[in-house]
């Protein structure tokens, strides 16, 4: 275990332990990393090339998930290394039944909403489900912490879902024949059309000047001007018809589409926003959703963590997210998303090892 050394004892706060700290056992692996639940850590350590941190954040992880750790273990004489290193989305709404505080809930989109900054459309290729990293990038110099996606029922009963076990029947149902029910039946899967009755940042509505007068209501200021928003909707809404498209999003659309399953099951069939009979129209406020930290404490081969001279230090290991998920940094500053998993399983399978070998 790690424990306070018997010199300075004293509760340990979430962002510093008090005290310094020595190891008691011969061998010690943590693996309690992330900080995505203590957002003014977050924000010490956010990276420059994403621009100002956001003023408002929400939560991906549990309030435990605060960086506690990695403070004991520099305490220890660790090395903590990539500390910007960090991954964090941008589709985020506010979980309406949370159970941690600030809980959000991550919107797997499809290519078919048009995403707005808090202002208008935001620049290809940042559309949904492309470039997360690019799009947190750009949406941090536009001088607001949230965006808007504004679309249709159709595309909500079509493209969305949530990240979440609990919120996902894709995953949980454990039937092909209910997923195909939700998937293929009337009306958005049923987590979704929650959050369209009981969700804050959900607004639907028939026409689109209401749309507009409700999504600035809700942002508290009129930053949305009714005339440019139209404008822009019916340049794209114009490409749906044309075989020769040039807009990059409605082309995404037809190329997502080529693939059958996905036609069948994921993304909707082109039609214009407009459209009375897609309606009703719905706009999501998204805010930014924190979530993976990909930078930890230094560690070798054998998964032992590093002192910041590079001599491991006795009886400490560190695995999954604590140690960045292998190293203290190994996805990079844009990791491919899908591959965390791996790196917890084999950086914890590394460190019991070692650590069972020397202790045997």
């Amino acid at each position: 275990m790690l424990a306070p050394s018997p010199a300075r004892r004293g509760e340990a706060s979430p962002r510093e332990p008090a005290g310094e700290f020595s190891l008691t056992a011969q061998a010690v692996i943590a693996t309690s990393g992330g900080i995505g639940g203590n957002h003014e850590l977050v924000r010490r350590m956010w990276p420059e090339r994403l621009g100002r941190p956001p003023e408002q954040m929400l939560s991906g992880v549990p309030a435990h998930v605060d960086g506690r750790m990695l403070a004991i273990a520099r305490a220890a004489g660790a090395s903590e290394i990539n500390g910007d290193r960090m991954w964090h989305y941008v589709e985020g709404i506010r979980n309406w039944d949370p159970v941690w505080p600030m809980h959000a809930i991550r919107i797997i989109p499809g290519p078919s909403a048009l995403w707005f900054d808090a202002f208008g459309r935001l620049p290809g290729p940042l559309y949904p489900g492309f470039d997360t990293l690019g799009t947190l990038r750009h949406l941090r110099t536009t001088g607001r912490d949230h965006s808007w996606f504004v679309l249709t029922q159709k595309i909500i009963e079509k493209e969305f879902a949530l990240s979440g076990s609990e919120q996902n029947p894709d995953t949980t149902s454990r039937s092909v024949r209910a997923v195909v029910r939700e998937r293929l039946g009337h009306g958005p899967p049923s987590p979704v059309q929650a959050f369209m009755d009981h969700g804050e940042d959900f607004v639907v509505e028939r026409s689109l000047p209401q749309l507009v007068h409700r999504m600035n209501a809700l942002a508290g200021e009129d930053l949305i001007d009714h005339a440019a928003l139209e404008a822009q909707i019916a340049a794209r809404d114009r490409q749906v018809a044309n075989a020769y498209a040039k807009d990059g999003q409605v082309t995404a659309i037809h190329g997502a589409r080529a693939y059958f399953a996905d036609k069948v099951t994921r993304v909707a069939a082109p039609h214009r926003i407009l459209d009375p009979d897609a309606g009703p129209l719905i706009a999501v406020r998204l805010w930014t959703l924190t979530r993976k930290s990909l930078g930890g404490l230094q560690t070798d081969l054998g998964s032992r963590v590093l002192a910041p001279a590079g001599d491991p230090l006795p009886g400490l290991y560190a695995a999954g997210e604590l140690a960045g998920f292998g190293g203290g940094g190994m996805h990079g500053y844009r990791a491919l998303e899908g591959t965390f998993l791996g790196g917890c399983l084999f950086s914890g399978r590394i460190a019991g090892r070692a650590a069972a070998a020397a202790t045997a």
